[in-house]
């Protein structure tokens, strides 16, 4: 059985969800330590089943048995340690997905994780449900919920401006939704607990990353990473890795992480 395995929903659905990943250690006799998880600029619903998984987040540590869980916005590598007979489904949500539920004011909240009561979720979930059953529960939640809402209100208009334009100022984005800056920056922070300049540095960081475990790290040059990924110059490339991973890119390990298969 794979330790780290990831799952995925219908194109309607993966307007809202980007993916349900599992860290599963339920056969497990011993103790996964040391593994570790990098900001992606997505919220995370974690279901947990069995024991126990120990998270330290940059701002606490998390002992998270039995339950689900809502994990807010990570700012940098978060440390997990996975006991045995334990496993963890986690929907990973899209950036703009908690903007669809004005009540949440997330303003104060990152690099943080709440146990919530299954009950406040707006879709059913049992935490001991089989893979293709929270898919469907989950497929048809978001697929309706993409129905009831076709029109993409402003925190999605702007993930899709910064996606769509690698580089990208504040200013221009309240330009071209016709919006003032202050606004944007309030309703963003209320939706995401991010501004959208580290909103914007951390999909660029991801995607720095990303090419550096697609390429071969012996041979990869940082000044081509750093500028490819419009850095200033290596070195400050490499002081934002640092800020991130605390530790170098020549000295990073793909092995130590858990990455994203998809793209």
């Amino acid at each position: 059985m794979n330790l780290y395995s990831e799952h995925y929903v219908t194109p309607k659905a993966e307007r809202f969800v980007n993916k349900i990943w599992c860290l599963d250690n339920s056969i497990g006799e011993s103790l996964i330590e040391n593994k570790l998880v990098l900001p992606n600029g997505c919220f995370n619903l974690a279901i947990v089943t069995g024991n126990a998984i120990e998270v330290h987040t940059s701002k606490n540590k998390y002992e998270m048995n039995e339950g689900v869980y809502f994990c807010s916005q990570m700012t940098n590598k978060v440390l997990v340690n996975i006991q045995p007979k334990t496993k963890v489904t986690i929907i990973q949500l899209h950036t703009w997905t908690l903007s669809m539920f004005p009540k949440y004011d997330l303003s104060n909240f990152t690099d943080s994780i709440l146990k919530i009561n299954p009950k406040e979720l707006p879709f059913k979930v049992q935490t001991d449900a089989e893979i293709e059953t929270l898919l469907n529960t989950i497929n048809t939640y978001f697929e309706e919920l993409s129905d009831l809402h076709s029109d993409k209100n402003i925190i999605e208009k702007i993930c899709e401006i910064i996606k769509n334009q690698e580089e990208i100022s504040v200013s221009e984005i309240s330009s071209d939704l016709k919006s003032s800056q202050r606004l944007l920056q309030i309703k963003f922070k209320t939706a995401t607990g991010l501004t959208i300049k580290k909103y914007i540095q951390i999909l660029k960081f991801r995607k720095s990353v990303d090419q550096m475990v697609n390429s071969d790290l012996e041979k990869l040059k940082l000044t081509d990473v750093a500028l490819y990924n419009k850095y200033f110059d290596q070195s400050h490339f490499i002081k934002k890795f640092k800020d991130v991973t605390k530790t170098t890119p020549k000295m990073f390990d793909p092995n130590s992480y858990f990455l994203s298969q998809k793209r």
